[in-house]
């Protein structure tokens, strides 16, 4: 009787959406009275088309050829903006337009809504610059409050899109530019489909592509990101949730910061993550790194056909303490395979409007780094198909670390700083720089310096459990130059 019961429940609520979605409907923006002039202002009647389709049974808000100017619109359930090839969805340059003073001001705001979507082929520019620009004048001349973090409003600059809590999110085919905070952020979201759209958004200062936060069941596929600052990041900013489930696959992303990163801020952490089939290219940082300085756990993480071209650094994967509140951060388990990555002698990020800063000199080009904390080691990572090309030809009149082990034990921990790639400035070696882990396989590695080095290729310190097959080192007049040095390390025989 009881299981009757649930198979007529399953389908009437099967019916119900069945039903839902016939009622569905297409809707023209100019039937609401949305002006495609760029000059009239349509907040007010984008939102009351968003709140009639809503409460009408859902359905496609279309734009069409045209510039739609607007401050902040919410986006409610069973509703998706579509926008033709040619219409453009115009952030307004007035800061009063948006939702100043709420946190994550946005231009598309979503909170705990389900079945929504932006979709076409058309254009969501937030002229991020200008809105910046006119939010900084209205702090110097005391209207608006804000501390002016390194001289860029804290607070109150929108990002273009904002989600937070929705289910069933689909995002396809449109670009995203110019916003004047983060571009779009997805932030404790389930059930996400990012497909085949472009983010080219080097407007302002901290313009991250696509921030992926403490979501479930995310796909970011076959999309192109061009950011000022990092271009796909996943972030934990809740202690009690995580990144869960997450593929990106067939992406290319350019930054002047990373091009994929977890972090910074990881209170929770990260798992089941799939990288796959990614291209980065012009990043003044890493091309992918794992931060988690916050008490995050990292697990089960598999990056494969990996491939970046000018790029400051190659991988950094890093365990910090800085806002972990005593709880112990970790990475385990991650599978680096099928990976080629140049990094150049030059600044690969030359020519952005808001380059790479360069407070971590002298030094000569950083390494590969793994780097954990003493007694805290990260542990079980697969390096299987790699091939990294470095410049060589580092000058150690310009900076030095020697191999001593005085001076490898001179290397501070740092646990407390932001973790980044650069931030031991001069690292003992050219190609891979390990300390504090346990467990890691090289297999199958081609490490390649184009001009001499002073440095040895690889530097490991406090490993354990390393295994080293088919490794390859190639530089100009290596000739019975150790290539390798144990510290306080153990190698598997």
């Amino acid at each position: 009787m009881m299981s009757a019961v649930k198979r007529i429940v399953s389908f009437v609520a099967l019916l119900a959406c069945s039903i839902g979605m016939l009622q569905a409907k297409d809707y023209n923006a100019s039937f609401f009275g949305i002006k495609s002039n760029g000059t009239t202002l349509n907040t007010t009647s984008i939102q009351r088309a968003i709140d009639y389709i809503s409460a009408n049974g859902g359905g496609k808000l279309k734009f069409y050829v045209g510039r739609y100017l607007t401050g902040t619109i919410h986006m409610k359930s069973n509703v998706t903006l579509h926008l033709e090839e040619g219409a453009v969805l115009l952030g307004s340059t007035n800061i009063n337009d948006y939702n100043v003073g709420t946190p994550n001001n946005a231009l598309i705001y979503a909170k705990g809504v389900e079945n929504i979507g932006i979709t076409g082929k058309g254009v969501i520019d937030g002229q991020g610059r200008e809105v910046a620009y006119n939010l900084m004048d209205l702090i110097h001349k005391g209207i608006i409050e804000d501390p002016l973090d390194y001289d860029r409003p804290r607070n109150n600059r929108p990002k273009a899109i904002y989600m937070r809590e929705c289910n069933n999110v689909t995002i396809k085919r449109i670009t995203v530019k110019n916003s004047a905070d983060w571009v779009s952020v997805y932030d404790q979201c389930k059930d996400v489909l990012v497909d085949s759209i472009t983010i080219d958004s080097k407007a302002f200062w901290n313009n991250d592509g696509i921030d992926i936060v403490d979501c479930q069941n995310f796909k970011l596929l076959n999309s192109y990101v061009d950011a000022a600052d990092d271009a796909i990041c996943l972030k934990s900013h809740d202690a009690s949730k995580l990144n869960e489930n997450v593929e990106i696959r067939n992406c290319t992303a350019r930054s002047s910061a990373n091009g994929i990163k977890f972090g910074t801020v990881s209170a929770g952490g990260y798992k089941n993550i799939r990288i796959i089939n990614n291209k980065v290219y012009d990043t003044f940082r890493s091309a992918f790194t794992i931060a988690t300085p916050d008490g995050g756990i990292v697990e089960n993480v598999l990056v494969d056909s990996l491939y970046a071209y000018n790029t400051g650094n190659a991988i950094y994967l890093r365990i910090g303490a800085r806002w972990n509140k005593g709880r112990k951060g970790a990475i385990k388990g991650v599978t680096m395979q099928n990976i080629y990555i140049e990094v150049p002698a030059e600044k690969p990020d030359a020519g952005y409007a808001y380059e790479g800063p360069v407070e971590d000199n002298p030094r000569n080009i950083s390494p590969a780094s793994i780097i954990g904390l003493k007694g805290q080691p990260i542990e079980d990572i697969i390096l299987r198909n790699v091939e990294i090309v470095y410049p060589g030809g580092s000058n150690p009149n310009y900076a030095f670390r020697g191999v001593s082990a005085k001076e490898l034990d001179a290397i501070p921990e740092m646990a407390e700083a932001y973790p980044e790639f650069s931030q031991f400035k001069e690292l003992p070696a050219w190609a891979f720089y390990l300390r504090h882990v346990d467990g890691i396989q090289f297999e199958n590695v081609k490490l390649i310096a184009k001009e001499k080095e002073y440095r040895p290729a690889i530097v490991m310190d406090d490993v354990k459990n390393a295994s080293l097959k088919q490794v390859d080192y190639q530089e100009p007049g290596k000739k019975g130059k150790k290539q390798l040095v144990l510290h306080n390390s153990t190698l598997k025989k």
